[in-house]
Formats: C-alpha cells, structure tokens, sequence
C-alpha cells in the first residue's frame, strides 16, 4: 500500500468529505435562519408589548385621574369605563388593542398586590394613618388595566417556518391615586404652613376633631412663601404680597423643604386680618387649603414639604386686651360634609368677653399645643386668648382633590395619580 492510498484510509474520501461539509454548512444555516427568527421576530414583539404597555398606562391613568368625584365624597362608578376607553383610543401596529379588564380597587404598597374592589362607598379617611389605609382593601386607591393583541396576534415572520403563525400578548398597568404632595401652582391658599405634628393625634392619626392655634413661637405653624431652595427664611417682604392672594406661584414638590418663618410678620398679620374680617364679617368659617410641613426639629428656616390641609379658620385675635370687646359674639359651625351647608350657629351674648371666648372654646374644641383647652386665663403665659394668633379646625369634610400623588394623609386626595406596577 503506498502512502497516498494510506492517507485516503486514514482521512477519508474527497467525496466524504465535501458531504460532511454540506452536512455542517445545513446546520449553520439552520442556526442562523433561527436566530434571524428570533431577532426579527423577537424585536418585533418587543415593539408591539411597548405598544400594549402605553395603552395599558394610559387607560389607567385615566381611570385613576377620575376614581373620585370632584369633591372626592365618592367612588366614582364610571372610572372603570374611561379607562377602558382611554386604552382602546390606543393601537398597536396598527392593530386594535383589546382590554381583558379595567377594574378599580386597592393598591397595598406594603405587600405590592393590586386585589379588585367594585365598591362605590369611600373610606373614612380621618382618624386614620396612610400606613393604615394602605392595608384597608375597602380604600378604593387604583385602577388596573390588562390590554391584549389575541384576536389580532403579533405576527410572526420567520417564526412561520417553526410553525408560528402569530403571538398571544399581554401587558398590565396599575396607577394609584393616594393624597396631595406635589402642589400645583394656585393649589394652596395663603402663605402659611402647618405643622404635621398639629394635625395628627398621639398614633400618628389625621385628626379633624381638634382645633389648634398658631401664635408666635409655638410649633403649630409659621409663614412661608411657597419657595424651595431658599437660602433663608421668608422675609415680610416675600410673604406680605402673597397673603390674600392666588396661593403658591409656582409648583411645589413633595419631600423638599420650603422657606418658613416661625416669628411673627406683624405687616403680614395685619393684612392677613383685613381679609379674614372682609370675607367672614368675623361671623363665618374662612375655608383654606394649606401647605402642610414636617416641624419635627421646628420651624424655620425651611422645613420639608409633606402634603397639603383643608382647614377651618374659626378666628384671628389682632389683640389680647380688651377681650369684652374683641371675643367673639356668633359664628357659623364648620360644614361637617361637602355639601357647604352648616349644621348650625354658635352664639353667645353675654357681656364678659372671657365667657364667651371660654363657650366658643368648648364648641370648637380649640386645644393648645400641650393638648389643654385653650381658655382665658388672666395670666398671660397660660391663657389660650392670645395676641396676634390664628385659631383653625383641620375639616372633616371632603374637599377638592389637589395637585400630584405623594403625600401623606390629611384629608385631600390628589388629582393626578402615579403609575405603581
């Protein structure tokens, strides 16, 4: 046997060898036929799930932008309605996008589990933590929309040749509406902030039931002129012409500190009173919207933006002395629900100012901020009648839903929600 008959055994054929090749060349173009599939095919159902997920996003949101009604006293039975229709204004290559649900219910930040809840009636939201809210299933906080290309798959190119004709698809959105924190521009009503920690009980609970006084130097309040990322405290001249005016001018944001002043602005008092006595004829409650601050480590120079209050102010004391004169006479009890309408009428004609103020005391319930009754007393250190002091009562009311997502609870759902999952 020579060597080249010696080296065809060993190696094999010219001809073994061209067929191996083919062999291998079949495999390779097999391979890469399947990861063009996979590519092509893969890239476009990557487009179509982005699709599905913008409509899924936008008729959530919708549905949770109208969860409530406007004064926010109801769930509001036609949400589930606009966020269905909100996904559905929607395409997905140019293909209807089919909606599998749109259904309200309640979003759990602690466990992250959306669970379905048709009920039309609102919690109570006073007396009540946001941590405990977010473990009530009865707080209808959410709407969920599942959007679907089933009837009309996301097709498949060369996904055909493995015999796929098309693809089953799905995407899933939860917006969640909670309460104000973000503050658009005009969303709050005068220059002043209170303090947190004058608005919730011992628990930490949103208490409406008590009402509070802000006079210089104690920690239930402070002006403010709306400003983040201001050097300094507010000045009078910052805050004076924002007071009966059209609110904060600009956004403010959850979470960021804002200017404050915890002494007293007696030019911003002194127009603050005008406009409290032209609007009431110091017979009526002032309604307002207020900024709610964190006053953990006091007020002044800035303090953290936490949410937003309606409250009731009930009086304004320019003076102490001359409480005869200056004690209040009559006054319209706050509304107890949205309707505006008062339950009834406080009044007292005795001619001894501290009896009267003492009777107006007990029918609002105005404490201190050591939680004492806030009676006269003649020693001025301990009285409750003080000079210069603004007298409010947090509502128990349902009020207009304000600004974005992102606060904590003092009774003011927000208007725009947030997408959670």
């Amino acid at each position: 046997m020579n060597a080249s008959i010696a080296r065809r055994g060993r190696y094999g054929s010219p001809q073994r060898q061209r067929g191996i090749s083919f062999v291998l060349m079949a495999v390779g173009l097999f391979m890469l036929l399947a990861f063009t599939a996979l590519a092509v095919d893969g890239g476009n159902l990557y487009v179509a799930r982005n699709e599905l997920h913008n409509a899924a996003d936008a008729g959530s949101l919708a549905g949770a932008r109208v969860l409530y009604t406007a004064d926010g006293s109801s769930v509001n039975s036609g949400a589930n309605q606009v966020a269905t229709e909100a996904a559905m204004a929607n395409n997905s290559q140019n293909e209807a996008v089919e909606v599998l649900s749109a259904l309200r219910g309640h979003w759990s930040f602690a466990t992250r589990t959306f669970e379905p809840n048709d009920s039309l009636e609102p919690v109570d939201l006073f007396e009540r933590t946001a941590e405990d809210l977010d473990g009530d299933a009865n707080f209808i906080n959410a709407v969920e929309v599942v959007t679907a290309r089933q009837q009309t798959q996301v097709g498949a190119f060369f996904g055909r040749i493995f015999g796929f004709p098309g693809y089953d698809m799905t995407a899933r959105s939860v917006a969640y509406i909670g309460f104000a924190g973000n503050l658009r521009p005009q969303d709050v009503d005068q220059p002043i902030a209170l303090c947190r920690q004058a608005l919730v009980d011992s628990s930490g609970n949103y208490s409406c039931s008590v009402g509070r006084f802000i006079p210089e130097g104690d920690q239930t309040g402070g002006w403010t002129n709306f400003q983040h990322n201001d050097s300094g405290g507010a000045s009078a001249n910052e805050v004076r012409p924002l007071v009966c005016g059209d609110g904060n001018p600009d956004e403010m944001r959850f979470g960021e500190n804002i200017s404050t002043n915890n002494g007293q602005i007696n030019s911003a008092f002194g127009d603050l009173y005008d406009c409290w006595a032209e609007k009431t004829a110091k017979e009526e409650v002032w309604t307002l919207t207020l900024p709610v601050i964190d006053c953990e480590s006091g007020v002044s120079p800035s303090n953290p933006l936490v949410g937003a209050v309606t409250v009731n102010i009930v009086w304004i004391n320019d003076q102490a002395n001359h409480i005869d004169q200056q004690a209040p006479k009559r006054m319209e009890l706050p509304p107890e629900d949205s309707s505006g309408t008062s339950p009834g009428t406080w009044s007292h004609g005795g001619t001894s100012g501290a009896e009267r103020w003492n009777s107006f005391v007990d029918a609002f319930n105005l404490q201190k901020p050591n939680g004492s009754m806030a009676y006269w007393s003649s020693q001025p250190q301990q009285t409750g009648w003080k000079q210069k002091s603004i007298y409010f009562l947090p509502s128990c009311s349902y009020h207009d839903p304000k600004g974005q997502t992102g606060g904590e609870n003092f009774g003011i759902l927000a208007q725009i929600p947030v997408l959670v999952d």
